[in-house]
């Protein structure tokens, strides 16, 4: 079965779980580090995620996914916070995090560049719109962004 396909399929049964504990599903990943295979799901609300929270959903979802039996090899279950780092994926988050100050990362370079840093303005008209330090509005269209990510400068 495809990475892909187990994604669907966990994020599928996760969804529900993290709804009912009014919480919100972020992220969910299946990767091979080394020799193990790890689904990860990421969660957040308001106020950030605790332990507890974590293990409420790790549990029922293990036990769902236990039930559907639907990864053929072994893998670790994962359940955290995205971090103060989280990425962008939803137009929601675009919403929610406008004037933060986010790094987009992009496929191919523009102007020698394949990385900007810069304060969201938001998602308008399907492109990732950012105000850099310079002044300069940049434009990306969500096809040639490999990752948009909250960012913290010390």
């Amino acid at each position: 079965m495809s990475k892909r396909k187990i994604v669907e399929i966990a994020t599928n049964l996760a969804e529900p779980v993290v709804k009912k504990h009014l919480f919100e599903l972020v992220d969910v990943e299946y990767v091979k580090e080394g020799p193990n295979w790890y689904l990860r799901i990421y969660i957040d609300k308001p106020g950030g995620i605790t332990i507890d929270d974590c293990k409420v959903v790790s549990e029922e979802v293990s036990d769902l996914l236990d039930k559907e039996d639907p990864i053929p090899q072994s893998y670790f279950l994962e359940v955290s916070s995205p971090g103060l780092e989280r990425p962008l994926k939803k137009d929601s988050d675009f919403e929610r995090f406008k004037g933060e100050l986010v790094e987009v990362k992009l496929f191919k370079a523009i102007n020698g560049k394949k990385k900007y840093v810069g304060e969201l303005i938001g998602l308008i008209d399907n492109k990732i719109v950012i105000n850099l330090d310079s002044g300069e509005t940049m434009e990306f269209e969500r096809e040639e962004v490999s990752l948009v990510k909250r960012t913290i400068i010390f």
